[in-house]
């Protein structure tokens, strides 16, 4: 197989609400031409729809985890953090050099920001 592309789908009781919240709030770049709940994150297609089967929130958001390599961890925690949203780690260091802070999203989904030393 030759995958042309990789794309994050996720689906929710609420798309609109996710999409708001990555767009207002995370500052994901909307990806044209997609809809309305579309983002671009770091060159992968990132986007929200609704499921007749999902309803409430993740019942278990460790199962995957979607992450986001930004340059400075501490300061886009704070920025997040400012706007209202909840973090369950903040700035965890790793064995390989990382530092990774864990936040949720409206539908309770992790999503990681990572530093690699040396960023």
């Amino acid at each position: 197989m030759e995958a042309m592309t990789f794309m994050v789908n996720i689906t929710s009781e609420q798309p609109e609400v996710l999409g708001a919240f990555y767009r207002d709030v995370v500052g994901l770049p909307q990806l044209e031409g997609m809809g309305p709940q579309a983002f671009l994150a770091g060159g992968t297609p990132f986007m929200f729809d609704g499921h007749s089967e999902v309803h409430g929130k993740a019942k278990e958001p460790q199962r995957y985890l979607m992450s986001l390599r930004v340059k400075d961890v501490a300061a886009e925690e704070a920025r997040l953090k400012a706007a209202g949203v909840t973090f369950i780690r903040s700035q965890g260091t790793e064995a390989w050099g990382g530092t990774i802070s864990t936040f949720l999203d409206p539908d309770g989904n992790y999503m990681q920001l990572i530093q690699w030393e040396g960023d």
